[in-house]
């Protein structure tokens, strides 16, 4: 009979690898499963109200839960996603045709440039209007290559696409029917004390709660918002613009500034001046305003986690996992700090020296 020690340590071993090859496995579908939980997650207080309703019929409340999260969710998301693949290539064609020329824009904003600007624009190598024309053709037929590519890119990845959506949706009804049990289970399995194992686990479910309702809602409001002000002063593709100014919005500090700004420059360049200046003043009274009031209180008060820490969690996470970093980098930074507090909890903050203490 083999020692115990012995016998630990290779079910141990054992269970790392298989663990790693089951998580290999699932890496292909990672996006459909991260949503899956994510949707499971928030959706959870609205299956026990149902369920509490009927609970001897767990699959119907599942059911039901599924078809709320589609209605109010998933199908709003397709049709505006629907409207932003047909405005996109409409504006393709416009690039193609020459509708759309940036050569154009630039003759009119370099008639109007003061001689500073002129100036400015000499020593960083465009002092002629030749080479910035150049430039911005430069910049036209690769945006117009890149519009295209991911046109073939769209078309070539739809059975994809329904694949890791059936299995979101697959996934998210077991979730919600079992996902109770399954959490126990896991929580129970978790080598760290009770107290530590609920910290954690409570952290986890307010983050991403915190991240994707508040990240979701500052974004739907200021694409909106942009979107409106854009249909109100006669851009074109509105819908394009403000799903843009949205997937912006995700980045604190940054966001949706970064479509209305030059859009608002280009409309005071070009003597536009009503345009130029309803539009910078929608964009930082209104736009910015909700940026301001509502990420603090939707996403760092139920985190507490400082700004720049979600920021820079935002952009990292990003960078790694494309659009579904924006939950997964502040979801590590959270569970980061409070790790760190369980291993080394802060210091009590001393009184101040000739502090009153309270009397008997």
């Amino acid at each position: 009979m083999h020692p115990p020690t012995l016998t630990n340590r290779t079910l141990l071993l054992l269970l790392v690898a298989v663990t790693i090859a089951f998580g290999a496995i699932l890496l292909p579908l990672h996006g459909a499963i991260f949503w899956g939980m994510v949707l499971a997650i928030l959706f959870a207080p609205l299956h026990r109200r149902l369920l509490a309703r009927m609970p001897r019929r767990p699959n119907l409340a599942a059911l039901a839960t599924l078809a709320i999260c589609l209605l109010i969710v998933i199908l709003p998301i397709l049709a505006i996603s629907a409207s932003v693949v047909q405005e996109a290539g409409a504006v393709y064609q416009r690039v193609r045709s020459g509708q759309l020329n940036f050569g154009a824009y630039a003759q009119q904003i370099w008639s109007t440039l003061p001689t500073w600007a002129l100036n400015l624009l000499e020593r960083l190598h465009l002092g002629t209007f030749a080479e910035l024309q150049t430039r911005l053709a430069s910049f036209g037929a690769q945006a117009s290559q890149f519009l295209a590519n991911q046109a073939v890119s769209l078309g070539s990845n739809t059975l994809q696409f329904i694949v890791n959506f059936g299995v979101m949706l697959y996934l998210l009804f077991f979730l919600l029917r079992d996902g109770t049990p399954l959490a126990t289970r896991i929580f129970h399995a978790v080598p760290l004390d009770e107290a530590h194992k609920r910290a954690l686990a409570i952290k986890f479910i307010t983050v991403i709660r915190a991240t994707v309702k508040g990240n979701i809602a500052v974004a739907a409001t200021q694409g909106a918002l942009g979107g409106l002000i854009f249909w109100v002063l006669g851009i074109q593709g509105p819908v394009l613009w403000g799903v843009l100014m949205a997937f912006l919005s995700l980045l604190p500090a940054v966001g949706a500034g970064l479509i209305w700004g030059p859009v608002a420059l280009y409309f005071l360049a070009t003597g536009a001046t009503w345009q130029g200046v309803t539009l910078a003043l929608y964009g930082v009274g209104v736009i910015g305003l909700v940026d301001n009031l509502l990420r603090p209180l939707l996403v760092g008060k139920d985190t507490k986690m400082p700004d720049y820490v979600v920021l820079i969690s935002t952009l990292g996470g990003m960078s790694l996992f494309g659009l579904t970093g924006f939950v997964i980098g502040p979801m590590v930074a959270a569970l980061f700090m409070a790790t760190w507090d369980i291993f080394s909890p802060p210091p009590a903050i001393p009184s101040p020296p000739g502090a009153r203490k309270d009397h008997d």
